[in-house]
């Protein structure tokens, strides 16, 4: 037994007293001193958005009547399951996986008979009493190249409004919204996984015109439920879609925003001066566009729409992955329509009308999608299950075609393995995410998933890109992306810029950032450069003002490539050297990858059998696409 009496020695030893007295000392006047200055962690108190969430706002499943037409069973159900991280099984019955979840995904199925053409093929009665619908049930039935055909039938029956009636029941189709609105619902765990509520709507203007939006909503499947979808058996004008969401706002007090489709497929009106049908735009249109479409969807599978060679050609990185042969129903196009459909002309086009009417109607930031119909969202080029599910993983995509219209063809191997958006958004919610998609701080990229700063102010200096938390400065100095830039301060002559970029541990290193400037000069004139800001290597531009190639590591044959070249991040402060503070402008970031092996490489190097011709594309030059900052001079 301890004596009391030892007890009391030990505990006045210097040993337990140290133990004890483990908190310290409190000296007042040190307290006085760390509350009165910067707090010393530069994490805490931080209220900005700190890691880009990745996902998918643009992706089909059998339940969008072209993708079940085409043969793919991919629901809704496995599609959220599979972004979320699970492996499924394909429509062509090939195990697929992610190499990485995503943060967030919309699935937005055509508003147009979704669901229905899943009853044809099943054989409902009521539809087949329908000649047309028994004929294309029948085609589906047979599957391969009568599956094909019925697909292709469908888009032109669809884009010609000449769907049978059957197919076009509003009750049915509300019924079947529900439905979707209930898979997506249980699909959606807030800090984890964002699923959120959308759906496409698909005008096809003057036949085979690309006019498509994608509808997303801020809020849940109470609001969502309240109005039926806008199909184009409603409208398919553009302006009659943006008077059915103001009025689903005003019924529901819920909140929806619109994104545009690639314009590279409208045939000149997806940034035309008039209205589908004639008209002359004006001031109330302008502010429509502006409110109600904060966003454009600037690269997918179906092409990138960024600039066209034929536009800039002084740019050598617009020749990417360009469809430029017709629109959705491969109809030529014609002379003039190139110039309204990329959104880098769109951007200038935008400062001028906004002179006009007082509106910018084309002030959108950018992202990308896949635009996939299979269900299976696949940007990464060593795993791309392509368009439909003819253009999965097969020997037979080498030769096969992803669109054919009475001989007018596009081939599969056409099809890009893009895109990607990155949300800056406070957490991982629908509410968060859609905020920051409707401020537009959003970035798209072609697939891989490249880290992107971008910010702009006037007072950024050199020694801000040596730190390594380019958000602390730049929100703290400046504003992010798809914003405005602020008035300029009494004694600034210029706007800076600070934008950082890093790699994709997955992809490759980076080459480049450059900044794209677009105004409208003093005479009325849209005007563009482009400027090389940070670069990897030793490299110093030639005397023509361009720098020199990064270099090329891919073996074509094994389908693989050697970081040996390029930089694995690049920051850097930028001033607009010949900026005119009477002249509106904007300016966006484009990150440029090393190359690396395409989808066509992998698929060349995985399939004996398969016979890809010489014009085949065999790398890919990956980049990212920031959001635009706007300057405005005032009056």
């Amino acid at each position: 037994m301890v004596s009391l009496a030892l007890s009391t020695s030990l505990l006045a030893s210097p040993l337990f007293a140290q133990v004890t007295t483990d908190a310290g000392t409190i000296y007042p006047e040190q307290i006085e001193r760390f509350f009165n200055q910067p707090g010393y962690s530069p994490y805490a108190g931080r209220a900005f958005p700190t890691r880009p969430l990745w996902g998918e706002q643009h992706l089909h499943t059998a339940w969008s009547a072209d993708a079940f037409a085409g043969g793919t069973r991919v629901g809704p159900d496995d599609a959220l399951r599979y972004a979320k991280g699970a492996e499924i099984t394909s429509s062509t019955g090939q195990q697929v996986r992610l190499s990485r979840p995503y943060d967030w995904m919309v699935v937005t199925d055509h508003s147009d008979a979704m669901g229905v053409v899943a009853n044809i093929y099943e054989g409902d009665p009521a539809l087949l009493a329908d000649p047309q619908i028994k004929k294309w049930h029948d085609g589906m039935l047979e599957g391969g190249a009568a599956a094909s055909a019925v697909m292709m039938e469908m888009i032109a029956a669809q884009g010609n409004g000449e769907l049978p009636e059957a197919m076009t029941d509003n009750e049915v189709q509300f019924d079947i919204w529900k439905k979707m609105t209930e898979i997506v619902e249980g699909h959606n765990e807030p800090g984890i996984f964002s699923a959120i509520l959308g759906y496409e709507w698909s005008s096809n203007y003057g036949g085979g015109n690309n006019l498509h939006r994608n509808l997303i909503y801020r809020d849940d499947k109470y609001f969502a439920d309240q109005v039926r979808p806008l199909t184009t058996f409603d409208t398919e004008q553009p302006r009659e879609l943006w008077d059915w969401m103001q009025a689903y706002e005003d019924k529901t007090g819920g909140r929806i925003l619109a994104i545009p489709h690639n314009g590279n497929l409208s045939n000149g009106l997806m940034f035309a001066t008039e209205t589908p049908d004639g008209n002359p735009i004006d001031a109330a249109w302008a502010e429509k566009r502006a409110r109600w479409e904060p966003l454009y969807e600037v690269t997918q599978g179906k092409g990138t729409s960024e600039q066209h060679p034929s536009l800039a050609p002084s740019d050598e990185f617009a020749d990417f992955e360009i469809w430029d042969k017709g629109n959705l129903n491969v109809v030529p196009k014609e002379p003039g329509m190139i110039e309204y459909e990329y959104a880098r002309e769109a951007l200038k086009r935008g400062l001028k009308l906004e002179d006009e009417f007082g509106t910018n109607p084309f002030k959108f930031g950018l992202l990308g999608s896949t635009d996939a119909h299979t269900g299976v969202s696949s940007t990464e080029e060593n795993n791309f299950w392509g368009k439909f599910p003819a253009s999965e993983p097969s020997p037979e995509r080498s030769t096969g075609n992803a669109f054919d219209f009475d001989g007018r063809t596009v081939k599969d191997w056409k099809l890009g393995a893009s895109g990607l958006t990155a949300v800056w958004a406070t957490e991982n919610t629908r509410a968060s995410i859609w905020d920051a998609m409707k401020r537009k701080e959003v970035y798209g990229t072609t697939g891989t998933r490249i880290g992107l700063r971008f910010f702009g102010g006037w007072d950024f200096a050199p020694e801000d890109a040596l730190g390594r938390n380019p958000g602390t400065i730049g929100y703290g100095k400046g504003v992010p992306m798809g914003a405005d830039l602020m008035p300029a301060p009494e004694g600034a002559s210029a706007p800076n810029f600070l934008v950082a970029a890093i790699k994709d541990p997955y992809s490759g290193n980076l080459d480049r950032i450059q900044i794209i400037k677009g105004w409208v000069d003093a005479a009325g004139e849209m005007q563009e450069k482009i400027y090389d800001v940070v670069w990897s290597g030793d490299r110093a531009p030639g005397e023509d003002g361009k720098l020199p190639s990064v270099g090329d590591t891919v073996d074509v044959e094994h389908a693989s490539f050697t970081n040996t070249i390029g930089a694995p991040e690049l920051i850097t402060v930028w001033t607009d050297p010949e900026f005119d503070p009477a002249l509106d402008a904007f300016y966006y970031a484009r990150v440029i990858e090393i190359p690396t092996p395409r989808w066509t490489a992998f698929d060349a190097a995985y399939f004996e059998e398969a016979a890809f011709t010489d014009d085949v594309p065999m790398t890919v030059t990956e980049r990212a696409y920031s959001s635009p900052i706007w300057y405005s001079h005032g009056e």
